[in-house]
């Protein structure tokens, strides 16, 4: 889906990191439970972390939106989930010139202003121009909006989603494929939680909790870069269980990676520095 886009898409969204109520009282969000939060803008193209916030999950995510998307460049697209729907924000955005697809709140309350031809995609549903009502202020976004209502399949069955963008043009089947690339955000935040096991903290106080989970990201683009000028063609889990052996012995990387197993890989990264999208460059 994102080849099919010559620009840059972003995926914004948080991890929940569980910690210690008892040890780690800065981090208490409820009675008995204790959590940090890592808000990230993942590059979809090269599936490489653009932006991290480390902070504690009593944040709300929409305060973080602005922070996340202010590198964002005009003419790139921005995806999120619908806990960082600000309006005041989007239509920021859409005066950057910058379009933006995520999910309508259950609240989201808009008067309809023009239908949109019907679309030849039986998963969709309804397809509008919508407006925000009197709820809102008129200043949050004084333009008119997408309403796209589609049925999409998660976890083997179809549910029912309604999408919002600010892009007028493409096709209601082009929103939802895009909103499902968020998705790809989850299989970033797995590897970065199971395989490079950030669940256990050497320390308890803020700062030290924030540095390990940002050099578990620093590790991470680390070591894509050594898999990829090394031609590395298993998976990144692997690639960590080889260096990590390698560590404590004197090892030339490069060779050590080359001579490794038998048969030659075939994984496939879903993404690839190569293929990020790089303004100014051919």
């Amino acid at each position: 889906m994102a080849r099919r886009f010559k620009r840059a898409i972003s995926i914004v969204d948080a991890t929940t990191i569980e910690l210690v109520a008892s040890c780690l009282d800065w981090a208490k969000h409820r009675r008995r439970k204790a959590a940090a939060k890592c808000h990230l803008r993942l590059d979809l193209h090269s599936f490489l972390p653009r932006f991290a916030i480390i902070d504690t999950a009593r944040e709300n995510d929409a305060k973080r939106s602005r922070e996340l998307c202010a590198g964002i460049r005009a003419g790139e697209i921005v995806i999120f989930d619908k806990a960082y729907v600000d309006f005041e924000h989007l239509f920021d955005l859409h005066r950057r010139g910058i379009f933006w697809v995520t999910r309508a709140r259950d609240d989201f309350k808009y008067e309809g202003v023009k239908k949109m031809p019907k679309s030849k995609n039986p998963r969709i549903l309804s397809d509008e121009l919508v407006e925000l009502t009197v709820f809102y202020s008129h200043r949050a976004y004084p333009e008119s909006m997408r309403r796209i209502v589609a049925r999409v399949q998660v976890d083997g069955k179809e549910v029912e989603m309604v999408f919002i963008t600010n892009n007028l043009e493409w096709s209601a089947g082009t929103i939802t494929d895009l909103y499902r690339c968020r998705w790809q955000i989850e299989v970033f935040f797995k590897q970065i939680k199971q395989t490079l096991q950030l669940s256990d903290f050497l320390g308890q106080s803020a700062n030290a909790v924030r540095w390990q989970v940002w050099m578990a990201l620093l590790v991470y683009v680390l070591l894509r870069f050594v898999g990829w000028i090394n031609s590395w063609a298993h998976s990144f889990t692997r690639l960590f269980a080889v260096v990590r052996c390698g560590l404590w012995q004197k090892w030339n990387l490069e060779s050590l990676l080359k001579l490794y197993g038998t048969a030659n890989g075939s994984f496939r990264y879903l993404g690839q520095p190569e293929q990020a999208y790089l303004p100014h460059l051919l």
